[in-house]
Order: structure tokens, then sequence, then C-alpha cells
């Protein structure tokens, strides 16, 4: 008996992109590495120095769970690059300030953060990279802009014998 194969009638969307997303975080993560900083690090300093935001509010920004953005403050603070102070609008609130030596840090960041984004686009043809950004930001503007509900588990539970 052979098997049949379905026939793919589509480019494979969801391995193009999640490979090149997974390599992209592979060269963003060792890039920043070498200044001493993760990716949510990164991105915990630079949206800390946009407004005044408390941690849950960053933890948003970045998708990280309460737990990540706990030990993510917590390595910034240990490097002196920012600090948990008391919200200048409601004292109850706690939020995360960027220490001087953390906006430097964040500058330095940023360069190493756009120069890798530089390098993969650059990889590209001129129009090639207008088109994959064109393409991308009307993705993630309509079709791709919100994920999915996650589906309720399809295994039913064990049923206990009597």
């Amino acid at each position: 008996m052979t098997s049949m194969t379905p026939t793919r009638t589509e480019p494979d969307l969801s391995f193009l992109l999640d490979h090149s997303s997974h390599v992209l975080r592979t060269q963003m993560s060792a890039a920043l590495a070498e200044i001493g900083l993760t990716a949510r690090m990164h991105c915990v300093l630079i949206h800390a120095l946009e407004e005044e935001r408390t941690q849950a509010q960053l933890a948003e920004i970045g998708d990280m769970d309460k737990t990540t953005m706990v030990v993510t403050v917590d390595a910034l603070e240990e490097a002196g690059l920012a600090e948990r102070r008391p919200s200048s609008q409601d004292r109850r609130a706690r939020i995360i300030a960027v220490t001087a030596r953390g906006a430097q840090v964040a500058e330095e960041s940023q360069r190493i953060v756009d120069d890798v984004h530089q390098r993969a686009l650059g990889s590209l043809p001129t129009d090639a990279r207008e088109a994959l950004l064109n393409a991308l930001n009307l993705l993630v503007g309509d079709y791709l802009a919100t994920a999915a509900a996650a589906p309720r588990s399809a295994r039913r539970a064990r049923q206990r014998e009597k």
C-alpha cells in the first residue's frame, strides 16, 4: 500500500516566517550578549526610557510573563542599568527608571539592534527589501494583527473505571 502525501498548494509561510524569525533572534541574542544584554533587557530599557512605565506595562509591551519580567528587571538592577522607583503619578505604583548608565547602554544596544536588522535587510536587493517590508507591514496591520485565541485541548480527561 502506498501512502499519498497531500500536495502542497501554497508556499509554507509558517516555515519561512518561523525560520527567518528564529535565525534573526539568535543573531540578535549573540550581538546583544557582546555588551551583556539580552533582547528582553534591551526591550525594557528602550520602553522604560520612552515614558514612565510600571513593570506590568513593560511586561505587556515585551510580551513577558510576570516571572520573566522580574528576572529581567533584577538583572538590569544588578547591572546598574535600571531601578524600581515609586511612580510620580501614583505613589503606590512602582516604575522602572533607567539610570544614566542604562541610557548609555540603551543607545549602544539600539545601534546593535539596528545593525542586525540592517544586515538582514541589506542582504536583499532594494526592491525585494521594500516589497518584504511592505508585505509584512500589511500583514501585521490587518490579517495577522491579532493572535487567535488558544484552542482548548482536544484531549479528554481519563474516565475512572467503576
